[in-house]
């Protein structure tokens, strides 16, 4: 099974040089002026343009971009978690949460410029066995 990162951008452009400006990845495929692929992350990451103000859903919901909360977010596993949050906030990312040391590593949360959580961490040595249990 495969697992594909599909991100909801009202600006193509804009998106395309936040993503591969702050996380260093590559545009592999172009879908016209509808999205692009992205590569370089563990999973494929595509860009999808999607006007604010349409329906996101079948209920009604309409898309925005400002800040908004949502269960499902993006985590970026790196090597130096403070060296990728200032090149994610100097690409247009709003820091929420600094960097902090935690029992099984180091994060950071972040907005991408549409409104999207990114969360940036490390892993220790323990990792998340730091915290997990077996029951």
């Amino acid at each position: 099974m495969d697992l594909l990162v599909n991100i909801d951008v009202p600006d193509l452009a804009r998106a395309i040089s936040f993503y591969t400006r702050a996380f260093d990845l590559t545009v592999a495929r172009r879908f016209g002026d509808s999205g692009v692929e992205l590569v370089g992350a563990s999973s494929k990451v595509y860009l999808l343009v999607k006007p604010a103000g349409g329906a996101a859903t079948a209920t009604g919901a309409r898309r925005t971009y400002e800040r908004h909360w949502t269960p499902v977010h993006l985590d970026f596993v790196v090597d130096d978690v403070d060296a990728v949050v200032a090149r994610a906030v100097a690409a247009g990312a709003l820091l929420e949460d600094a960097a902090a040391d935690t029992p099984w590593g180091r994060i950071a949360v972040l907005a991408d410029p549409f409104g999207h959580g990114v969360c940036i961490l490390s892993f220790n040595s323990v990792g998340y066995d730091a915290i997990a249990t077996t029951r």
